[in-house]
């Protein structure tokens, strides 16, 4: 699958056992399916390369499921 070039924000969304998502500046939202600690900031202004991949199942019913390849944080 083609890579991603994806800048938004983080968000917590807490919904089930709560998680966070990307929403981007255009208002779609990503699900990474292993969100890296270091951004893990509701809020926090970020830009990442991803794929998008798919799941066998998931508890959580939001966003496009994405691996995200690498990450930087921006300034808001």
């Amino acid at each position: 699958m083609a890579k991603l070039k994806i800048k938004g924000k983080v968000s917590f969304q807490n919904l089930g056992t709560g998680f966070y998502g990307i929403i981007d500046e255009n208002g779609k939202e990503w699900r990474p399916v292993s969100m890296p600690n270091q951004i893990k900031y509701d809020g926090k202004a970020v830009e990442i390369i991803a794929k998008e991949v798919e799941e066998e199942m998931s508890i959580f019913m939001w966003g496009t499921p994405i691996q995200i390849i690498s990450f930087s944080t921006m300034m808001p």
